[in-house]
């Protein structure tokens, strides 16, 4: 049984996941709980179903990697690193490594950057979309998606609102 390569972020309402210096702080809902829905997306419980994470390098070097002690996580860098603990480097064929891990049964978290997950949408292998709109427009910053994408069908299978953060969950339409 194969594994899944799932997408799950936030974003601004205008497609940006960072600020241009990585800042992340702007990631907050709005206060307001009047149109929450009885559904919580539950980004802890989504973990319990996760073996494997990547991340880009920058995303390494701001520290995420550390909310991940329990899962192995890999990190997509053009320099040589040595692997340590759960943590993974890796210069080239990230996209084999990671469909390999999917081929064995795992469930693979795609937590950013745009750069590393350019590659896996333009390689159109990402089985599940889950993104968190965030009600601001940032303005300018790093974005989601990167240009040049094929077109990729999904369909709604998930959503969610939260303090006017919207969640959904979008699934890989079958042919």
């Amino acid at each position: 049984m194969n594994g899944k390569i799932i997408l799950n972020l936030a974003m601004s309402l205008d497609g940006y996941i960072a600020d241009e210096q990585g800042g992340y702080e702007w990631i907050v809902g709005d206060g307001n709980s009047t149109l929450n829905t009885e559904n919580k997306w539950e980004h802890n419980k989504f973990l319990e179903d996760i073996d494997v994470v990547v991340m880009g390098r920058k995303c390494y070097d701001q520290g995420f990697h550390k909310d991940f002690k329990d899962i192995d996580v890999y990190i997509a860098t053009s320099q040589d690193m040595d692997n340590y603990e759960n943590y993974h480097f890796i210069g080239t064929d990230i996209l084999n490594t990671i469909i390999d891990l999917r081929d064995e049964g795992k469930n693979i978290y795609l937590f950013g950057g745009g750069g590393v997950i350019n590659n896996f949408t333009k390689a159109d292998i990402i089985d599940e979309y889950i993104i968190g709109i965030i009600p601001t427009i940032l303005g300018k910053g790093r974005k989601l998606f990167l240009e040049n994408n094929p077109k990729i069908d999904l369909k709604l299978d998930y959503y969610s609102v939260e303090d006017g953060i919207v969640v959904m969950k979008y699934l890989k339409r079958t042919k």
